[in-house]
């Protein structure tokens, strides 16, 4: 590095000169921004430099031969993150979100998805444009194919159609067909979606839906986990996929082959613990081939109707006026006795921790504490998190 400026001076002037344009934002924003541009630096070894640091800042500021005492971290990835280039391609990236009113979206920040939290594989950083809720009460995850049929078209507008008595938030890729129709439907309805894109929000992939895009910035939203100039190329579909997973309470299959994003997209629900539904087709249909598969392999429920997903889903409206009396000899089940061990362990945890963490589907999860509330065993607040109640 000889003729260059150290590496904790060359961190210091870009954290000043950042500072003139954050006017007083998170001081740590640059570094938050800098570590998911370090080449072969993933979500996960982002989080062991991270934790092992002490901070997202400590990481830029640490020595080589500390770094390479780091599990996962060899001579490469820390040469990667001494050299320190990122921290100028951040300060671009800052200045762009400041210019086009993107939100950044810290995994340690209170306001990151609290869906995602519980996987480890989550996106340190998501960029965010738009204006609807990313915790909202109810989501589903709607994907399939790019080339549907009449069929697959018209039930999907249709299953949208019934989600909105649920006030159900949709997420998609804003992908040819499926995915558009699911958006597009939701605008007509005035029904918040969200696309989880695979590239940089300085463009709109594919072009022909920007027109859409646009429209969701204002009811909806674009979140991606990829900086401006991030090319919508092939291998960032996969990974896309799984914010989709992970952001939905429920993912829907609407038409699928055998293979594809589709049925990588409801795989990765499943080891997420979330609730996968597929449409049912003809036999040895090609656009069917991928959901009955998943349904005859015990990967997905049949869903005929929005009101079968609302069912599975507990979604059905219940009495508000039932009274909740504690009771003094429980009896639970072996899986109501895991959550409340679980509950007990960490004081409070979100239903979408609880899930992961007990391994039950949300729907069966959202049983069972509907249950132990009755019961008087637990208590929920406001973000659909629960405590226990004594």
């Amino acid at each position: 590095m000889t003729g260059t400026k150290s590496p904790r001076s060359f961190a210091q002037n870009h954290a000043k000169s950042s500072e003139q344009y954050l006017h007083g934002k998170d001081p740590e924003l640059l570094y938050k921004v800098a570590i998911t541009q370090i080449p072969m630096v993933g979500a996960v070894t982002a989080r062991t430099l991270i934790s092992y640091c002490g901070g997202v800042e400590a990481v830029f500021r640490a020595k080589k031969k500390e770094l390479c005492k780091i599990p996962g971290v060899g001579d490469l990835v820390a040469d990667y993150v001494i050299n320190q280039d990122v921290l100028g391609h951040a300060e671009q990236e800052l200045e762009f979100m400041e210019q086009h009113g993107i939100r950044p979206l810290f995994y340690l920040d209170k306001d990151y998805p609290a869906r995602l939290k519980p996987f480890r594989d989550s996106p340190v950083m998501l960029y965010y444009r738009g204006n609807a809720d990313l915790n909202a009460a109810r989501t589903v995850g709607i994907v399939g194919t790019r080339t549907p049929t009449h069929y697959g078209t018209a039930f999907c507008e249709e299953l949208v159609d019934g989600l909105k008595a649920y006030d159900a938030t949709i997420i998609s890729g804003l992908a040819f067909g499926i995915d558009v129709t699911a958006h597009r439907r939701c605008l007509e309805n005035g029904m918040p979606t969200i696309a989880a894109l695979g590239h940089g929000l300085d463009r709109i992939y594919p072009p022909q839906h920007r027109h859409t895009a646009l429209r969701m910035t204002e009811n909806g939203g674009l979140l991606a986990e990829y900086p401006s100039r991030t090319q919508p190329d092939r291998e960032h579909f996969p990974m896309r996929n799984r914010i989709i997973a992970g952001l939905s309470d429920a993912v829907v299959v609407v038409e699928s082959g055998i293979s594809g994003g589709s049925i990588i997209t409801a795989k990765i629900a499943n080891g997420y613990n979330k609730d996968v539904f597929a449409l049912p087709g003809r036999l040895h249909d090609k656009m069917s081939l991928g959901c009955n598969h998943l349904i005859k392999t015990n990967q997905a429920n049949l869903l005929e109707s929005a009101a079968d997903l609302g069912y599975i889903m507990q979604w059905e409206e219940r009495s508000k006026s039932r009274n909740i009396q504690p009771q003094l000899f429980v009896e639970l089940s072996d899986q109501e006795q895991i959550i409340v061990n679980l509950l007990r362990e960490r004081s409070e945890l979100s239903i979408d921790a609880l899930t992961f963490e007990a391994g039950i589907t949300h729907s069966e999860m959202a049983a069972l504490l509907l249950d132990l509330e009755f019961k008087g065993v637990i208590r929920s607040l406001p973000g659909k998190r629960y405590v226990p109640a004594r």
